[in-house]
């Protein structure tokens, strides 16, 4: 309506244009990846991993970080957690930019369907990073992105379609309800 077209006026007026979500895909070949059972969130030793291992792991592969354990001119290491397994290919797929809640459903339907047709994966993630500055909160309490600013949630969808959801937020921030 009216409202619209003088938003949009508004918009062109100040050199303001909607950018699209950047998106890439990349092949992980020969990934080390944790043994999961959905129904052990603590993990069991020699069997499988817990949630905080899982989610260790994760944020190393998402930086990049090397998996091996060799030490070369730095004083930590990471490796896998254990008991682990060699996943000759892995596809990550990263979004980014600013995305609606609506979407963020989307595409965990999406991600669900992947399981409709036999697969050798046994579980796979859908991880969503909101930004450090976001004016999110939980319940009564400010963001605290003057902290540190963590701000994300992470699915763990299981073949059966069981899931966990795992969160992390900042220090001086509420838990969600």
């Amino acid at each position: 309506g009216a409202e619209g077209s003088t938003l949009m006026s508004y918009f062109s007026k100040n050199q303001i244009r909607a950018l699209k979500p950047k998106i890439t895909f990349s092949t992980l070949r020969d990934l080390q990846c944790p043994v999961l059972q959905s129904n052990e969130l603590q993990g069991k030793p020699e069997e499988s991993c817990s949630t905080e291992e899982l989610f260790e792991w994760l944020g190393a592969v998402l930086n990049q970080v090397s998996l091996d354990n060799k030490s070369s001119s730095f004083l930590s290491t990471y490796c896998c957690p254990q008991p682990s397994v060699i996943v000759e290919k892995a596809f990550l797929c990263t979004i980014t930019g600013f995305i609606i809640p609506e979407k963020i459903i989307q595409l965990l339907e999406q991600l669900c369907c992947y399981f409709g047709e036999p697969k050798l994966a046994y579980w796979l993630t859908l991880t969503v990073h909101g930004f450090a500055d976001s004016p999110v909160s939980w319940r009564e309490s400010e963001h605290g992105f003057h902290k540190g600013g963590e701000n994300l949630y992470n699915f763990v969808i299981f073949r059966n379609l069981d899931y966990w959801l795992q969160m992390a937020v900042g220090t001086n921030d509420d838990c969600p309800p």
